[in-house]
């Protein structure tokens, strides 16, 4: 089934206020205090926004680097890994809207794209 609209999951180091500004914006975002899953692992967190069919956004570029290399190894499906370098939450988002106003869901897919 094809999906449209990129759906995001924000890692737990992602100031919740982006989240917030991406749903004026009318975008799907999930916390990882909304989730309950604060202190989970990397890898699990991973694993969670995957379940969710949720591409995750994180500034943590090395462990993400790492488990997408795993997930492409084990021929493992993810629907996207966004990596942010560490700004004020506004231009994260202004950063953010470039993407999810010109890529699908689907084209997500795999992906690790740098803001």
């Amino acid at each position: 089934m094809s999906r449209l609209f990129i759906e995001l999951y924000l890692d737990e180091d992602v100031s919740a206020l982006v989240a917030k500004l991406l749903r004026v914006h009318g975008f799907t975002v999930q916390t990882t205090v909304e989730a309950g899953r604060q202190g989970a692992g990397d890898a699990e967190q991973l694993e969670y926004a995957v379940s969710c069919r949720h591409a995750l956004l994180t500034h943590n570029r090395e462990d993400f680097v790492r488990l997408a290399q795993e997930y492409f190894a084990a021929g493992r499906k993810h629907y996207g890994i966004i990596i942010a370098v560490r700004r004020p939450p506004h231009e994260i988002v202004r950063r953010l809207m470039i993407i999810l106003n010109r890529m699908t869901a689907d084209e997500m897919e795999d992906q690790i794209i740098y803001i």
